[in-house]
């Protein structure tokens, strides 16, 4: 049960009634965003996940960067945010829990990983792992960018932000999706 309900036409003051019209233009209403629109500074911090989702795609590509953000995802737990990440990955022909990586397509997961379990702990041979496919301005975007992906994982687990119906058919099993 989400701990914060959602903004919906029905219930929204005129002001959120126009965020949530100006933010049905360019996506779906999910129930993170109509969580979100509580707060127009919270959710403008969060959609900028998608600026350097933008970002980053050119030099990873868009299989790696939602590969990033599932690392992420599963390492936090976050039930909303891997089950998206699963439904792209299956949606794909791949099985997220046996993915096929070259050695930089690793190091990128691996880097989300640890973003996720520890960011005080990014050893130098990881660093130096990511380092040999990547420019330092790249690793920063990368960077931020798993950084946001961390505080979507947070909003959503921490306010109990349920799973979305549309992703039903990949809900994963918390017991072992997240092992």
């Amino acid at each position: 049960m989400t701990r914060i309900p959602p903004i919906t036409p029905e219930n929204a003051t005129p002001a959120q009634r126009a965020d949530y019209d100006e933010l049905a233009k360019a996506h779906a209403i999910t129930n993170m965003k109509a969580a979100l629109l509580h707060s127009p500074v919270a959710l403008d911090a969060v959609l900028k996940w998608y600026d350097l989702f933008a970002r980053v795609k050119p030099f990873l590509g868009e299989r790696l960067a939602i590969l990033f953000c599932d690392a992420i995802s599963r390492q936090n737990a976050c039930e909303l945010c891997a089950t998206f990440m699963k439904r792209e990955i299956v949606q794909w022909g791949e099985d997220p829990n046996d993915l096929k990586l070259d050695e930089r397509e690793q190091a990128v997961v691996d880097f989300g990983r640890q973003l996720a379990k520890d960011a005080n702990r990014v050893s130098d041979a990881l660093y130096a792992r990511l380092a040999a496919h990547f420019t330092p301005a790249q690793i920063v975007e990368l960077t931020v960018f798993g950084g946001l992906m961390i505080v979507n994982n947070l909003f959503n687990s921490a306010l109990q932000i349920p799973v979305d119906e549309s992703l039903d058919p990949y809900r994963i099993d918390p017991e072992t999706y997240f092992a």
